[in-house]
């Protein structure tokens, strides 16, 4: 609000981007989920619990989430016969 003195830091916005985000990730996860990947796909909806702390710490945090989400979408996405040859 524009009573709130923080409102428009880099971190309050990063903050609300994230939740932005979040939604739409969840909105893609539904439209494509399957038997197949759904333990990934409850991998990819648990990573914001991983982003914690505050200022650079955060940041570190959430640059490990989005790299391991980059990693679970590569799997999420992919057909099941490459799943199992890359999990063999």
């Amino acid at each position: 609000t524009a009573l709130d003195p923080f409102g428009r830091t880099s971190e309050r916005r990063l903050e609300r981007q994230l939740v932005t985000d979040y939604e739409r990730t969840i909105t893609e996860l539904l439209a494509g989920l399957t038997a197949e990947n759904l333990e990934t796909a409850t991998s990819i909806a648990a990573l914001p619990q991983e982003i914690r702390g505050f200022g650079h710490i955060k940041l570190r945090s959430i640059e490990k989430a989005r790299s391991t989400q980059a990693t679970l979408w590569t799997q999420f996405h992919a057909p099941k016969n490459r799943r199992d040859a890359a999990a063999a």
